[in-house]
């Protein structure tokens, strides 16, 4: 099966994308169901993703019982430097009599043993996202063939145990395999220095058009942030990915007036530690900064150490509440991130950050930040 043509400009050049492991389960389980319920293999199934993107998906290693079928899809990581890449997603497809769908995980699919994370402890491994992806494509099948019986999807990777150890699931505490990821269905490439070239590019347009006041998100949650909670215009702001540093290099260096940051607790919390690169292979710190911030504002041994063992930011936040401490904390936090911003911005620019969390929101803001909304704000109603 040919790979998935879709690339993203990156510099001058170009990179190919691929399909993340929800989107190659999503695909399975459709072949398989259509296989169970019409007695055909089809060689291959189209499932649209989140991004918007088809991806036409080749089926592999077909087997079949009585009341069960199952294929693969053979995972294409794209230009991305990914361990999954190469990996095959297995779905087994059986009929249930209670007309249900769901969806469970098999061999090779972690298992969630702490709070915090997307699903609760005990599940399997696989991803809000990806899991309605499973759910849309068992529907379709069943529509397709007119039938109403229930449908049991399970997952399994092969090789996933071992794959998993070269991740972070078991600092996460997701044991006996990989997890079932993708919020966009797509893996865009994460060459290091094809994507700076791309920000110094995206930063050199904005200055040439005459942009003054810069609005930069790590990602995709802080670009939603944006919009949805803060009214700003995120078609005009900046994806600086994880390298943050060499964003405010090149936008201090362009001259750019001010630098507003939106982004999530679990990137911010690194760049209050001290790094410009949250690349998890390159830094992390998230739990060591957290925690020791909760020891400035008093947090006792228990809680410091409940918070370095939370296995996400938002499981640390969780802890914290009831503690009474989630306001100093998180103050506390914004104020030695934004004492790193500024150091590394220097004088010449103004540089701000709003941090938030998709389950607690607003977090913090640094000293500056509410004044350069309301320009961005005023900015945009200028321009409807």
């Amino acid at each position: 099966m040919a790979k998935l043509e879709y690339y993203i400009p990156v510099g001058r050049g170009r990179l190919r994308c691929g399909y993340t492991t929800g989107t190659c389960a999503a695909a399975a389980a459709r072949g398989a169901a259509e296989a169970l319920l019409t007695g055909r293999r089809p060689p291959a199934v189209e499932v649209d993703t989140p991004a918007g993107v088809r991806v036409a998906a080749g089926l592999l290693d077909w087997s079949a019982g009585p009341d069960w079928a199952e294929c693969a899809v053979e995972k294409d990581g794209g230009d991305d430097p990914d361990v999954t890449d190469g990996l095959r997603i297995y779905v087994r497809v059986s009929r249930r009599p209670d007309g249900l769908l769901t969806v469970e995980g098999g061999p090779g699919v972690g298992r969630v043993t702490r709070p915090g994370l997307d699903q609760p402890p005990g599940a399997a491994a696989i991803n809000s996202v990806p899991r309605r992806m499973l759910l849309e494509q068992l529907e379709t099948a069943r529509r397709a063939a007119g039938v109403s019986c229930g449908l049991a999807a399970v997952v399994s990777a092969p090789g996933g145990a071992a794959l998993a150890a070269k991740t972070f699931n078991p600092r996460l505490g997701i044991v006996g395999g990989i997890s079932i990821l993708g919020t966009s269905g797509i893996v865009r490439p994460m060459s290091e220095q094809a994507l700076v070239d791309s920000i110094d590019l995206e930063l050199e347009m904005a200055r040439a058009a005459g942009e003054e006041d810069l609005l930069v998100a790590p990602g995709n949650y802080g670009l939603d942030y944006a919009r949805g909670t803060l009214g700003l215009d995120p078609d005009r702001a900046v994806s600086c990915s994880n390298y943050l540093g060499a964003a405010i290099d090149r936008a201090a260096g362009l001259g750019f007036r001010s630098f507003l940051l939106v982004g999530h607790l679990g990137k911010l919390a690194k760049v209050a530690g001290g790094a410009m690169n949250t690349h998890s292979h390159t830094a992390d710190g998230r739990r060591e900064t957290l925690a020791a911030h909760t020891a400035l504002c008093g947090g006792d041994r228990a809680l410091v150490r409940g918070v370095f063992e939370a296995a996400a930011t938002d499981a640390a936040l969780e802890l914290l509440a009831p503690a009474g401490l989630l306001r100093p904390v998180m103050d506390s936090l914004t104020q030695a991130l934004y004492e790193n911003l500024k150091n590394r911005a220097g004088e010449g620019m103004d540089i701000q950050a709003v941090v938030f969390s998709n389950r607690f929101g607003l977090l913090g803001q640094t000293p500056g930040a509410e004044a350069l909304l309301a320009r961005h704000r005023r900015e945009k109603g200028a321009r409807t």
